[in-house]
């Protein structure tokens, strides 16, 4: 009798098992058999952020990336999955912010220190909770390798990065016009804005003899100029003139300039000059600096009117809006108002608020120079979808520079130092009289190094130096990290690098510029996109909508396998895919006829040791299952990992299952009669012990004795039983990369020795 109960009980299952394959070992690729023989393998996880519980899109990258990793250690590779956490910056910032408030604290009025420890020890929580949840998601990773982003070998390799982009020219310190997102005081770059269709006042107001058009009435205190394009024939009068204008606060003079940037056909053709609240304004003063004055902050960091505005300060910028618009009513220069402005806003994508565009001196990267390696490099790394080339290349070519300046504490801190008007980058003080800047990096800028440094690129061949260290100086023609581990030396680049389409920008394309600025290498070898992660009406899950599906709730409802599955079929490469409980469940049942059928075959083991005889008829069964095996390899070799699962479920239900097995039952009966086993008429075998006879069957003559009728009976009972578990070790090699944790421990009671996560594919 098996060890198979009469049900998959899951949990307890799932648990034992993986603590199997952490017992083996075989996740770490220096353990498996013959591993310096092994042509290496690697994907480098996407660190998940430390800040909170895994999601359904978490579920769904570690499904992927574990039917990578299972696939190629199986097919003999030196299989490296290398699992990490993200310190996750802004977001993880974000996240403490809010239970900061519920807590009735505000981080604004706390000791930077004092917050430091509270995140720290927050994330590191946080990390053990999530390293918990993905050994339930049977993530087959080596742990004895996890990498957190804030670790120190990881920050002195982004001081080394930040000191010879220095050294290079390719970092510098400006004052430009940021998105500042006023709830969480920080500066975001473009890729964090997300733009918000909304409908505004469109506020035609009188400046002097001409009239413009305006939503922001209430950036009129920062006002420096008026501008018309160049072309307009109906303002050429007027440039290079200065104009007086009535306003809320007394009358104001301004210069008329001429600039191509000004849209004649918005509103009357006339814009106001704000460059300290508005980015295209900011760049109109920069190319008119000797005719104009320049940027006048008059919002503050928290998104209140300034000082500077008299009674309006300290008003935030909506009450603000409202009580200008009747001041400007009052005093007679509101000519008119169009109630339906339809309008992009820019917002945060993390809060919600409105961004404030404030001028701010932040650091940039120039990202042209990194661009062009990278849009070269786009030939050298396949796309999946295809399609996603073109959107990395379209994205490379209209780049802009990246602020990658933070005002949060929560991050690795700028290694910047300030004296007067002088600029040190080092890792440590440059000796009396310097002070840090407080800012910390943009957590991509981190984040984009993430290849390379996980694997252990060091600084000219040294083991991890402690932080605070000096950063040493480039040698010309030589990266400061050309000595490495030997991990890297195995590793990179590697071979897939796996994430949402929606971080295309933010990290995909950053890598590679990274990658190659510090390497001279391409990260890796492929991209795999996935889409996001939908309910069952293919509509966005939020808490809102109560639509939301917790993989660890429904893991420990049906079973892990069951939800990889079910996350797996369907979706193809960079589309969104749609799940349900239903979906699920559906799959936990499949489980449960994986789960019947090895207990039906290994209920029917012969007995008794007989050679078996296999038939034609087995021969060929063995081989179809053999070739479906083939097909599903070449499924995962292209990342069609929908269809290779699909393949392997139908195979296993409607050929397996539904034909084979039913095909095979009446020669597994252990009791059955030898005219049954042998496949002859009912009689036609006697039933006298060692008795000789001889009957007509098919047109031949059968000679047996009672005994080797037995003999006979027993070697057909044999081969059928050899036929059905051969097929049933093919099914479960073919779905251990989708179904890892019921395929093992079917595969025990078959081979008690063996791991089949190591056995050959």
């Amino acid at each position: 009798m098996p060890d198979l109960g009469p049900r998959y009980e899951h949990k307890e299952i799932e648990e034992k098992i993986y603590r199997l394959w952490e017992r083996s070992g075989y996740f770490n690729p220096d353990n498996l058999p013959d591993a310096h023989k092994r042509k290496p393998y690697c994907i480098i996880m996407p660190p998940p952020n430390a800040n909170g519980p895994l999601h359904i899109g978490h579920a769904l990258f570690v499904t992927l990336e574990d039917i990578m990793i299972r696939y190629s250690r199986m097919r003999g590779k030196r299989t490296l999955w290398l699992p990490g956490a993200d310190h996750a910056g802004f977001e993880t910032q974000v996240v403490f912010d809010g239970k900061l408030e519920k807590e009735g604290r505000n981080r604004f009025t706390m000791n930077r220190d004092a917050l430091w420890k509270e995140m720290w020890d927050f994330t590191q929580e946080n990390k053990k909770t999530m390293e918990a949840q993905l050994r339930k998601l049977g993530a087959s990773c080596d742990w004895s390798r996890e990498v957190f982003t804030l670790e120190p070998r990881v920050v002195e390799q982004v001081y080394a990065t930040f000191k010879k982009m220095h050294d290079d020219g390719l970092v510098y310190r400006d004052l430009r016009v940021v998105n500042w997102c006023p709830k969480h005081r920080t500066a975001l770059s473009d890729l964090e804005v997300k733009y918000v269709e909304k409908t505004d006042p469109l506020y035609y107001i009188k400046y002097g003899p001409l009239t413009l058009a305006t939503v922001r009435p209430e950036t009129k205190f920062g006002d420096t100029a008026l501008a018309v394009n160049p072309k307009d024939k109906r303002y050429q009068k007027y440039v290079g003139k200065t104009i007086e204008a009535k306003g809320v606060l007394g009358l104001l003079t301004f210069k008329v300039i001429a600039d191509e940037a000004v849209d004649p056909h918005f509103g009357t053709g006339v814009v106001k000059v704000t460059p300290a609240h508005d980015q295209a304004d900011y760049e109109i003063w920069q190319r008119h600096k000797n005719e104009i004055p320049g940027p006048k902050t008059i919002i503050g960091e928290d998104g209140r009117l300034t000082d500077e505005t008299g009674k309006f300060k300290r008003l935030k910028v909506a009450e603000a809006r409202a009580r200008v618009a009747e001041a400007i009513q009052k005093i007679g220069i509101l000519e008119k108002v169009d109630p339906n402005y339809v309008h992009q806003v820019a917002t945060c994508y993390k809060c919600g608020s409105t961004l404030e565009p404030l001028p701010k001196p932040q650091w940039f990267v120039k990202m042209q120079p990194l661009a062009k390696k990278a849009i070269a490099a786009a030939q050298k790394i396949k796309f999946f979808p295809s399609h996603s080339k073109k959107v990395y290349l379209h994205w490379l070519k209209n780049i802009r520079d990246w602020n990658i300046s933070r005002q949060i504490v929560w991050g690795i801190r700028i290694p910047a130092w300030f004296r007067r008007n002088e600029i040190a980058i080092s890792a440590e003080s440059p000796g009396p009289g310097w002070q840090q800047d407080p800012d910390v990096f943009d957590t991509w800028f981190s984040s984009g190094q993430w290849p390379f440094i996980a694997l252990g690129f060091k600084e000219g061949g040294k083991s991890r130096r402690k932080v605070g260290t000096p950063i040493p100086t480039p040698t010309p023609g030589r990266d400061v990290g050309a000595e490495a581990s030997e991990d890297y030396k195995t590793f990179y680049p590697t071979d897939v690098m796996e994430t949402g389409y929606d971080i295309l920008f933010f990290w995909v394309t950053r890598m590679v510029m990274f990658g190659l600025y510090r390497t001279g290498k391409v990260p890796f070898k492929a991209v795999y996109l996935h889409g996001l992660v939908r309910d069952k009406d293919r509509q966005k899950m939020s808490k809102s909508k109560g639509n939301v599906i917790d993989p660890l709730g429904v893991a420990d409802t049906y079973g892990t396998d069951a939800v990889r599955m079910a996350l797996v079929a369907g979706n193809t490469p960079g589309k969104d895919t749609a799940i349900s409980e239903d979906k699920i469940r559906a799959y936990r049942n499949f489980a449960t006829k994986v789960w019947n059928i090895a207990r039906f075959i290994l209920m029917h083991k012969p007995g008794r040791a007989v050679k078996p005889v296999l038939s034609a008829a087995d021969r060929t069964h063995i081989a179809h299952a053999q070739k479906v095996k083939s097909q599903v390899a070449k499924h995962i070799e292209k990342f069609e990992f929908h269809l290779a699962a699909e393949k392997t479920y139908h195979y296993i239900w409607h050929t397996f299952a539904d034909k084979i097995i039913e095909e095979y039952k009446p020669r597994l009966r252990a009791a059955a009669s030898p005219e049954e086993a042998l496949g002859v008429a009912p009689g036609l075998v006697s039933e006298g012990a060692g008795a000789p006879r001889a009957q007509a069957v098919g047109g031949r003559r059968s000679h047996r004795t009672a005994g080797s009728e037995e003999l006979a009976a027993a070697e057909n009972q044999a081969a059928a039983y050899h036929t059905l578990e051969t097929i049933l070790i093919e099914c479960l090699t073919m779905l251990h990369p989708f179904m890892p944790f019921i395929t093992e421990e079917i595969f025990r009671n078959l081979r008690p020795r063996s791991l089949l996560m190591v056995q050959p594919w």
